[in-house]
C-alpha cells in the first residue's frame, strides 16, 4: 500500500569479519540485490565498521548508513550487547567506537546515542558471545533502555517470543530482522509508514508497524547455512586462508574448517564433491538442529529467570 515500507534492519555484508569474502558480499552487489527485493531503505550493519559507506558513498540515495556495535561493560552488566546505530557519520562512530573501547560504559554509550539523536535497536537480547557469563537478570532491564528491540530469524523462536512479550510489557517497537551473513536479506522484514527513514524508524518506535515472517527458525537457519556452504567452497583459495568465519554451529565449522582450505581449492573434484556433501548436509537440517537443541538449556533458564524478573 502506498507509503508503507520495506526494510531489513540488519544485513552483513563482506565488510564484517565473519562473512565470507565472497565477491557475491560486497556492499556494491548487496545493495543492487537489496533494491531488486524491493527493500525501500538499505542499511548494512556491519560489526564494529562502517567501511561499506566508505566503498558506497555515504550519500547514496535509498542507503541508510548503519553499524552493528558489540560494547562488553563487566562492572554493570557483564556479557556482550550488540547494538545496531543509525544515520551517523564517521565522526560519530569514531566517538562511539571510543566509549566501547576505552570507556566499557553503557550508560555512557546510550546517553550519547540519546544526545546525538540516533536511532537504535537493542539487538537479539538473548544471544550471548562465546566465553561471555550470561547475566540473565540484567537482559529485561536493558530492554527498558532502547526504544526497538529486535526479533531475529537467526535465533530460536523461543528466545524471540520472550524477547517480544518483553517488548511489549514495557511499550517498545519491534523490528524482523534476517541478520543474514550470505546475502539473505529481506527474507523478513519489518514495515511501516515513512517518507524518510527517521519517520519510518519513529513508527517502529512508536508501534505502527508490522513484522514480516515467513517459516520459523529451522527453516531460515537452514538456508542460511547452505548459503554459506556455496560462499565459502565459491570463494579464491587465498580468500580461504584469511577470515576466520563461523556459523555458530560448532560441529559443522569445525568440519567446514578442514576440507574448506586454500588448498582444497587445488583438487577441483575433490572441492566439488565436498561442497556437495555439506550443501547436502546443511539441507538436511542437521546443523540447525544441532544448534537449536545446544540452545535448549539456556531457553530453559531464561524462562526461569524473566518469572522472576519481567
Amino acid at each position: 500500500q502506498e507509503g508503507w515500507k520495506k526494510v531489513d534492519l540488519h544485513v552483513h555484508s563482506s565488510c564484517s569479519y565473519d562473512v565470507p569474502p565472497a565477491k557475491a558480499m560486497h556492499p556494491s552487489v548487496l545493495f543492487e540485490k537489496a533494491r531488486a527485493k524491493g527493500l525501500d531503505y538499505v542499511t548494512f550493519t556491519d560489526h564494529d565498521t562502517v567501511e561499506a559507506y566508505n566503498l558506497l558513498g555515504w550519500d547514496r540515495e535509498g542507503l541508510v548508513p548503519g553499524v552493528e556495535i558489540s560494547i562488553k561493560d563487566p562492572e554493570n552488566i557483564g556479557h556482550t550487547l550488540h547494538v545496531n546505530v543509525f544515520e551517523l557519520d564517521s565522526e560519530e562512530f569514531g566517538e562511539l567506537e571510543a566509549i566501547v573501547n576505552q570507556e566499557h560504559d553503557f550508560k555512557s554509550f546510550i546517553r550519547y546515542l540519546r544526545l546525538h539523536d540516533l536511532p537504535h535497536i537493542y539487538n537479539h537480547p538473548f544471544w550471548f558471545a562465546i566465553g561471555d557469563r550470561p547475566n540473565l537478570r540484567a537482559v529485561p532491564e536493558l530492554i527498558k533502555q532502547f526504544p526497538v528491540i529486535e526479533y531475529n530469524m537467526q535465533d530460536l523462536t523461543e528466545k524471540n517470543l520472550i524477547t517480544a512479550a518483553l517488548a511489549r510489557k514495557y511499550g517498545k517497537g519491534l523490528a524482523a530482522t534476517t541478520d543474514s551473513h550470505t546475502g539473505g536479506m529481506g527474507a523478513v522484514y519489518t514495515l511501516a509508514k515513512g517518507d524518510s527513514f527517521r519517520e519510518y524508524f519513529d513508527n517502529i518506535k512508536n508501534g505502527r508497524s508490522y513484522m514480516v515472517i515467513e517459516g520459523g527458525a529451522r527453516r531460515h537457519l537452514t538456508k542460511e547455512l547452505n548459503a554459506w556452504v556455496e560462499l565459502v567452497f565459491s570463494m579464491d583459495r587465498n580468500a580461504r586462508g584469511e577470515v576466520g568465519f563461523t556459523t555458530n554451529v560448532k560441529t559443522f565449522d569445525r568440519l567446514i574448517g578442514f576440507f574448506a582450505n586454500g588448498k582444497i581449492r587445488e583438487f577441483p573434484r575433490i572441492n566439488g564433491l565436498a561442497m556437495k556433501f555439506f550443501q547436502n548436509f546443511s539441507r538436511s537440517g542437521l546443523p540447525a538442529y544441532m544448534y537449536m537443541r545446544a540452545e535448549k538449556p539456556l531457553i530453559s533458564r531464561i524462562e526461569k529467570v524473566v518469572n522472576l524478573t519481567a
